[in-house]
């Protein structure tokens, strides 16, 4: 009447679980964030996305790849260029959205061509700013941070 499991099925179950849990945990994160760590784990975020895509490239995985673009190309135009504040954030904010615009068009030239040279390109010219973002961290969830802020301008 009742067929029993077979591993796969436990094995499907297992990584079924792992990630809802990982999802309630990045939930939670959010919940609890300041906007300056919210800023973070979408660098964050993004990094991960570009490695993801790097390991699927490398396995010809065109599926996951396309996935992992996907979700870094949201990060920077859902995420990061959503935070600018365009009126008030003057050249900073100007420049950072040009700079993403960039990142997105060099994303989808990887994805189209396989070229794990854009990526590494994406990836170098995230990082400073992933970098910069987190020395300012201490700073701005202490509160000093917020003349930093006000000249950067996040929504």
């Amino acid at each position: 009447m009742f067929a029993s499991p077979s591993p796969a099925s436990f094995a499907v179950n297992r990584r079924l679980s792992a990630g809802m849990y990982q999802q309630i945990g990045v939930e939670t994160q959010v919940a609890a964030a300041t906007p300056h760590q919210l800023v973070a784990m979408l660098f964050e975020g993004f990094m991960e996305a570009l490695a993801h895509a790097r390991g699927a490239m490398r396995a010809a995985d065109h599926a996951s790849k396309g996935m992992a673009i996907g979700r870094a190309v949201r990060i920077i135009e859902e995420g990061l260029r959503a935070s600018l504040d365009m009126t008030g954030g003057g050249t900073l904010a100007q420049d950072l959205s040009d700079l993403y615009t960039y990142v997105t068009m060099r994303l989808t030239v990887a994805n189209l061509r396989s070229d794990e040279a854009a990526l590494a390109e994406c990836q170098s010219l995230m990082q400073p700013l992933q970098d910069a973002w987190r020395s300012i961290g201490a700073a701005a969830n202490s509160g000093a941070g917020t003349a930093l802020d006000s000249r950067i301008s996040l929504r």
